[in-house]
């Protein structure tokens, strides 16, 4: 066998493995998107219709990939349909929009219960003690490429979308937030430039959550979000997306950081529903 063979079948071989999942790829982004689809979109996601059309167009091309990408599995006897598949892609994909790169590349599997779910946890005292303690989740992101939800509270959030409570924009939060290596609350940013207006607007807002949560005064943050840095990316996230006029208003600065990041203002989805699509 000629010596340059060997290698030449090498980079053949090479070049169709990386050929195929983007020729895959392009073919499911092709295909139409269902009416069916559409239906669910307007039935169970209480935004969706407030989208400027641009807006749709491009969150129904994400989703399609969203599916085409990510494995979903049903826990607990769930049985996992489109309605779940989309009510969760949807929303996912909401925080990708705009933006460029690839969607959630870490992530690989996405597991659904249909209730809030029992997980067990080694957790220590201030002895040191440490002891298993179960807890009951609605919804969980592991850096190992899975998020876990509770279906009754994913179709909740989605239905309400104005409380500023939606476990899949906090998970998934936290996914963007691992894609720089530590979910630390400091998601991939620009430049130095942008961490630096990053962390004084986070930093900031984060120790006055804490004094709020410490004295028991009301936040429009969520108090969980005093936990640590991470938790307060992923509650300032869903506090952006679902009560962004209020956060603009008292949170001015870390609401422009977030408008920054994300790409969009969701104050603009908040005027009348267009009307239902054909």
């Amino acid at each position: 066998m000629n010596p340059w063979m060997i290698p030449l079948i090498a980079i053949v071989a090479i070049s169709i493995a990386l050929w195929i999942p983007r020729f895959r790829l392009k073919k499911a982004l092709a295909a139409p998107f269902p009416q069916e689809w559409i239906e669910i979109l307007e039935n169970n996601i209480q935004v969706y219709r407030n989208l400027p059309m641009p807006l749709r167009m491009q969150l129904r091309q994400l989703i399609k990939q969203f599916l085409h990408q990510k494995n979903f599995s049903g826990a607990a006897g769930l049985e996992i349909d489109d309605e779940i598949r989309l009510t969760i892609a949807a929303q996912a994909c909401m925080l990708q929009l705009n933006r460029k790169g690839d969607l959630y590349p870490k992530l690989k599997y996405i597991v659904v219960y249909p209730t809030a779910f029992v997980v067990s946890r080694a957790e220590g005292d201030e002895s040191g003690l440490v002891t298993q303690q179960q807890r009951g989740l609605l919804g969980e992101s592991w850096q190992n490429g899975k998020v876990i939800l509770a279906w009754d509270n994913v179709l909740n959030g989605a239905s309400n979308f104005v409380d500023g409570r939606n476990v899949v924009l906090h998970e998934f939060a936290h996914q963007l937030d691992s894609e720089s290596g530590l979910a630390d609350g400091a998601p991939l940013l620009a430049g130095k430039s942008s961490y630096r207006s990053w962390a004084a607007a986070l930093s900031h807002e984060f120790e006055e959550l804490q004094r709020d949560t410490r004295i028991g005064r009301r936040s429009l943050l969520d108090h969980y979000g005093a936990t640590n840095p991470a938790e307060f990316f992923a509650v300032a996230t869903e506090t952006f997306f679902e009560k962004p006029r209020q956060m603009a208003e008292h949170h001015q600065e870390l609401f422009e950081v977030l408008v920054k990041y994300y790409r969009i203002d969701p104050r603009d989805w908040l005027g009348s529903p267009h009307p239902p699509e054909d």
